[in-house]
């Protein structure tokens, strides 16, 4: 019997290495692609042929260019006709006031963080409509719900995927393809490195779960909605410990 197909885009580190283990485990063969970690990407699919002796593909590429997505596609599709799960994941964050922010830098967290979903996605659509089956599964933030000071195109950028989430998922609720969103809280990753024990420990304290929350936590939710019912669709799922 074929294994199911998942793309998780971003899947060097973090929550993107997560998800791909999960569903690995799963017995899915997995796509992982990065766009530049190449080492590390690398060693994610080691681990998987060697843990799980599942079918494993890198597919190296910015999923914020439509020229690079096309070429990842075309790869993933003289393996299989189909992706069963696409989980858009890659993103970037960026700290720091607007009024400081160059137009390269914006561009830069838009392309990554939203127009790499719109890629991916026009991209997995045609063959998962044609099946009438699919689920796509958006990693986002909970500061697209609230927003975050010095943050203005992280929370703007996670917004629009709240917004495409739930309008893709009404276009797409007829040919069966479920369309979710993970709207994640302050999740323990390399992505929130670059704070100091003190403001970790403040925003620890502002967290009514009192912790970060883990990447395998988010991979669980992930796995969770990718075998919900197909009712379950255009919802963005928020996992913060309590935070909004």
């Amino acid at each position: 019997m074929e294994p199911k197909n998942i793309l998780v885009t971003g899947a060097s580190r973090g929550i993107g290495r997560a998800i791909a283990l999960k569903f690995a485990a799963g017995g899915y063969r997995v796509f992982l692609n990065c766009r530049a970690s190449a080492e590390e990407l690398e060693a994610v699919r080691r681990m998987i042929n060697e843990r799980y002796e599942i079918p494993c593909e890198t597919v190296l590429g910015d999923a914020g260019s439509s020229r690079d997505v096309a070429a990842m596609f075309e790869q993933i599709y003289r393996i299989c006709g189909c992706l069963d799960v696409l989980v858009n994941n890659a993103g970037i964050a960026h700290t720091g006031l607007l009024m400081d922010m160059s137009d390269e830098e914006w561009k830069r967290v838009l392309d990554t963080n939203l127009s790499s979903v719109f890629y991916c996605c026009r991209k997995a659509l045609p063959p998962m409509i044609s099946r009438k089956c699919g689920r796509i599964l958006n990693i986002s933030s909970m500061w697209g719900t609230s927003g975050a000071s010095c943050e203005a195109a992280y929370s703007a950028s996670k917004a629009g995927v709240h917004g495409l989430t739930r309008a893709l998922a009404k276009e797409l609720a007829p040919s069966n393809i479920q369309v979710n969103a993970i709207a994640c809280g302050v999740i323990d990753t390399s992505m929130n490195q670059h704070l100091s024990d003190e403001e970790r420990k403040t925003l620890e304290e502002e967290i009514p779960a009192g912790r970060y929350g883990q990447a395998a936590e988010i991979a669980q939710v992930a796995w969770d909605l990718a075998h919900s019912p197909t009712y379950l669709t255009g919802q963005i799922i928020g996992v913060d410990g309590g935070y909004l």
